[in-house]
């Protein structure tokens, strides 16, 4: 079974566009509702027995029920049957969003993720159902609202069957995400064909092993000054003010372009590096790490996690294996003799003292990431082409005679 996320641009009339802000309002309230439930429990259970709370604290009773998934979905349908406010908004939205707070829960459990912050705002709501037929001629089929005028760009494939609709509204406008699913099984990638290894920086956004370096677009750098100067302009406007929200707007959609413009370059390199590869190798990076550094701001510019996640999901796509390989030490080894090889990061040039191969310090981590990446998968390290050194010239001669 093999799911697709399909994402068309949705043109609502007034009064959809209306009731869709209104579902997003209820929809952020009841989020936060629940988060401030089981807040308030979790609080509770940690004030100390002997002393107050410095904070004011909600006191629950010792045998209250901890709020949980199930409990809160209960809680919910109950609560629907009394308030008109919340019967307006379709009841599997709703479930949905009790589903987004114990996702965020998981997170901070499970993978070290922070407390789940109070929405200012949502952006989205999900329909977990759809009906029969939902795509009609550039038109999409909601539950209560009926027919969506969308732009289908791309068809759905043969095969494939509309499961889920997301509506998301952004600065440029509202879309619609459709979760496509087929019964159909396809393979893991063949691993074979040639490999190639990838360094990314902050030089070069790609370095490959086949010599090969693709420059970095600074797509917020270059471009700061522009959104200084819309900043300025909100700031300067009256607060609460129809010209201030304009302002506003023109900001989030400077925003959105820049992501525009990132996610297309990060969706075309990643297709180029498959059109020369049968596998492909790349580091296994603390980006978390990397974004609270020094040079954290040009680190999230560049969106390394987001190129990787792109280039993982585009090789599955065409049939590339794609992997990742242990990052330690990569700019510090041969690629060619294996030897440990110190330079700080003034040094831009790869020169092994013990085997004499030269060539440039991105290249020669890409090509140690792509020999790791062989190792792991039990194939032949392939060969840099280096010139042996009189050392090593000695050495084999010795062993020859």
């Amino acid at each position: 079974m093999i799911n697709l996320t399909y994402e068309y641009r949705a043109y609502p009339t007034s009064d959809q566009a209306i009731k869709m802000d209104e579902w997003l309002d209820t929809c952020k309230r009841v989020y936060n509702y629940a988060l401030a439930e089981r807040r308030d429990w979790i609080q509770s259970r940690k004030c100390p027995i002997n002393a107050c709370s410095i904070q004011r604290e909600f006191i629950y009773p010792m045998d209250a029920e901890k709020p949980t998934y199930y409990s809160q979905k209960r809680n919910l349908t109950a609560a629907r049957k009394e308030s008109p406010f919340l019967q307006n908004v379709h009841s599997q939205v709703l479930q949905d969003v009790m589903g987004r707070l114990e996702k965020a829960f998981n997170a901070l459990w499970n993978s070290g993720f922070g407390f789940p912050r109070f929405k200012k705002r949502f952006r989205s709501f999900n329909f977990p159902q759809l009906g029969k037929n939902p795509i009609g001629d550039n038109q999409i089929k909601l539950p209560v609202f009926g027919w969506v005028k969308t732009v289908v760009h791309r068809p759905i494939p043969d095969g494939f069957e509309a499961k889920q609709a997301r509506v998301v509204k952004r600065a440029s406008g509202w879309y619609i995400q459709l979760v496509i699913q087929s019964d159909v099984k396809i393979p893991d990638p063949v691993i074979g064909g040639h490999a190639i290894g990838i360094d990314v920086g902050l030089n070069h956004f790609v370095a490959t092993s086949d010599n090969e370096l693709i420059a970095r677009p600074r797509f917020f750098v270059e471009v700061q000054h522009r959104l200084k100067v819309l900043n300025r302009a909100v700031a300067r406007k009256q607060k609460g003010s129809k010209n201030q929200q304009k302002a506003r707007q023109r900001v989030a959609r400077f925003h959105e372009r820049i992501t525009n413009r990132r996610k297309d370059f990060h969706r075309k390199l990643a297709h180029y590096l498959c059109d020369q590869a049968g596998m492909i190798f790349a580091e296994e990076l603390n980006l978390k790490g990397l974004a609270k550094g020094m040079l954290g701001k040009h680190c999230l510019d560049a969106g390394w996690g987001q190129f990787l996640d792109t280039l993982k999901w585009v090789c599955f796509k065409r049939g590339v294996h794609f992997q990742k390989v242990a990052a330690y030490g990569t700019s510090q080894e041969c690629p060619s003799c294996g030897v440990a090889v110190r330079k700080d990061l003034s040094v831009r040039r790869h020169e092994c003292p013990e085997c004499g191969y030269t060539t440039h310090r991105d290249v020669a981590s890409g090509q140690v990431i792509r020999n790791r990446g062989l190792i792991a998968v039990g194939q032949t390290v392939q060969s840099c082409g280096a010139t042996p050194s009189g050392e090593a010239l000695k050495q084999e001669f010795l062993k020859a005679t």
